[in-house]
């Protein structure tokens, strides 16, 4: 299998908001490579909004580096070009919306540019369709529902074509419905249009959909692997302050009560997979 091609590299990052404060960032180092799907985790102060920050130089750091490619956020020059690479898509959509129409909205940061008319259409059209708002492209943004104003906020990240989308806890303030729009949108611009994507969250759900999974604590990375390698051991996620996602935590209640589960099921249609097996096999016994 061919290997990825790295998209953002941090090497040592140490960062902290003030200079008599404890480090929000302790020498960080991670990859995140084209083309994938990663989920930052972490209880609150962890740093992983920090260390989010730090992808498309909103932050620099005090020592160590960042490059996107091979560009170092440092180098004040590249700002544009990191930025026209890695966009980011924060908590609050009403931060990030700023006209009276949807489709004006997603165009705003492509006049402000200066993009053609003609191709400045074409991408807007491009991105409502991807974030899937297309519908919704002459309504008020203050009329639209929490998930889907969250994805205005994404189609106008997308418009400027980024090679990486950084979700900054983006459906933190959403109910259970706007959380799974938004989260098929993010799968879908993943795994159709090769976008990378980090997400910082504190929703086990979201994190068992990614490729990879990192684990922070204390401004630093504790944890990292798949989604099964990360959730494997139960006892270190809640001992991190976190939770064990849903159909993990039922696996392993039943397995106490002697249930024969295999130990890696950690998402629902797995776990009701596995169910429905061992519910049919032991209808077979009964005849």
């Amino acid at each position: 299998m061919e290997e990825k091609q790295q998209m953002i590299r941090a090497q040592n990052v140490v960062f902290r908001y003030a200079q008599d404060s404890a480090p929000a960032l302790s020498g960080v180092t991670m990859d995140v490579r084209r083309g994938e799907f990663i989920a930052v985790l972490g209880a609150n102060g962890c740093g992983k909004s920090t260390l989010a920050k730090h992808f498309n130089a909103i932050l620099l750091p005090e020592s160590g580096d960042v490059f996107v490619e091979q560009y170092n956020t440092r180098e004040e020059e590249h700002l544009y070009d990191i930025r026209q690479r890695v966009g980011m898509v924060f908590q609050n959509p009403d931060n990030q919306i700023v006209a009276t129409v949807v489709e004006e909205d997603v165009a705003f940061a492509l006049e402000n540019l200066g993009v053609p008319p003609a191709e400045m259409r074409v991408r807007v059209d491009e991105a409502m369709e991807m974030a899937g708002i297309y519908k919704h492209r002459e309504k008020a943004p203050h009329k639209l529902s929490g998930g889907q104003k969250q994805r205005v906020a994404i189609a106008g990240v997308i418009a400027m074509r980024p090679d990486c989308l950084v979700m900054d806890e983006s459906t933190a303030m959403l109910d259970p419905i706007g959380r799974e729009k938004v989260m098929r949108t993010v799968k879908k611009l993943n795994d159709e249009y090769g976008i990378t994507v980090v997400m910082i969250t504190h929703y086990m759900e979201e994190a068992v959909q990614a490729d990879r999974v990192i684990v922070m604590s204390s401004g630093r990375i504790e944890l990292e692997g798949t989604p099964k390698e990360v959730f494997a051991d139960s006892a270190r996620i809640r001992a991190l302050k976190l939770d064990v996602p849903q159909a993990k935590e039922l696996c392993d209640l039943l397995r106490v009560a002697g249930v024969d589960l295999p130990p890696d099921l950690i998402d629902t249609e797995e776990c009701a997979q596995a169910l429905a097996g061992l519910l049919a096999a032991a209808g077979r016994r009964a005849r």
